[in-house]
C-alpha cells in the first residue's frame, strides 16, 4: 500500500469518526486542518495545529445519515444562474443534456467550485485525482476544466452502462464497485441516495430549462421584427 493511499485511508477514517461523534457537524460542513510535516507526511485533524502552517478543508459528510436526510431534493431551490456557459459548452462537446450536468453539480457540490469531499474529490463535479489525470484537468478548482473533465467522465460512463441508474452509481462509487455487483447499483446507502437525488434534480432541471426555453421562444415571437406586407 502506498503512503498516499495510507494517508487517504487515515483521512477518511478520521472524517467518519468526526461524523459519527458529532451530530451537529453531521448536517453541516466539517472544518479539517491539513498540514505537512518536515518528512513530507500529510496530517489531518479536527483541531488547529499549534505553531504549524496549515490549510483548512471544509468538507461535507456524505457518510452521515443526518447529512443525507437533511435536504428535500424535490423542493430545494434550483441553481440556474451559475456556470451556464461552461455547462453548455461541456454538454455540447460531450453530447450530454445540460440538465444532467446541472443535476450532478448540484448534488456533488451545490455549485461551489472549491468544494472538497471527505474522500478527496475536488471542485464542482467532485473529481478524484485519478479522474483529473485521465481527463487532463490540471486545476480542479477551475470551473471550465472541472466541468469538462466531469462531463467527459460522465460521457464515458454513459457509453459503458446504458442505464442512468448504473452510470450515476458508477460516477459516485466507481466502476469497480458497479462491476462487482453485476453492473447494478451497489448496496451502499450513500450511492443509492446519490442516484435518487441526482435523478430528482435531473428531472427538475429538465423541466426548468424547458420552461426557460419556451419563454425565450415566446419572447422572440412577440418582439420579432415587423415585416411590411
Amino acid at each position: 500500500m502506498t503512503l498516499q493511499r495510507q494517508i487517504h485511508i487515515l483521512f477518511l477514517a478520521a472524517t467518519i469518526f468526526i461524523c459519527s461523534t458529532s451530530v451537529t457537524f453531521a448536517a453541516k460542513n466539517l472544518k479539517v486542518y491539513k498540514h505537512v510535516d518536515k518528512n513530507g507526511i500529510i496530517h489531518y485533524s479536527s483541531k488547529k495545529p499549534a505553531g504549524k502552517s496549515y490549510s483548512i478543508l471544509n468538507i461535507r459528510c456524505p457518510e452521515c445519515a443526518v447529512w443525507r436526510n437533511s435536504v428535500n431534493w424535490k423542493t430545494t431551490p434550483l441553481i440556474l444562474d451559475k456556470f451556464t456557459s461552461e455547462i453548455n459548452t461541456a454538454a455540447k462537446k460531450h453530447e450530454l443534456n445540460p440538465a444532467l450536468l446541472k443535476a450532478v453539480i448540484h448534488a456533488e457540490s451545490a455549485f461551489k467550485p472549491r468544494a472538497v469531499s471527505s474522500a478527496g474529490a475536488q471542485g464542482l463535479m467532485q473529481l478524484m485525482p485519478m479522474t483529473q489525470k485521465t481527463y487532463q484537468v490540471s486545476n480542479p478548482y477551475n470551473p471550465a476544466q472541472n466541468i469538462n473533465g466531469g462531463a467527459a467522465y460522465l460521457r464515458h460512463l454513459k457509453n459503458t452502462y446504458s442505464s442512468i441508474d448504473v452510470y450515476l452509481a458508477a460516477y459516485n462509487s466507481g466502476e469497480t464497485a458497479v462491476e462487482k455487483y453485476g453492473r447494478t447499483i451497489p448496496p451502499f446507502p450513500e450511492t443509492q441516495e446519490y442516484v435518487r437525488r441526482v435523478k430528482i434534480l435531473y428531472s427538475r432541471y429538465q423541466r426548468s430549462l424547458a420552461t426557460v426555453s419556451t419563454q425565450r421562444n415566446q419572447t422572440h415571437i412577440n418582439t420579432g421584427p415587423v415585416v411590411d406586407p
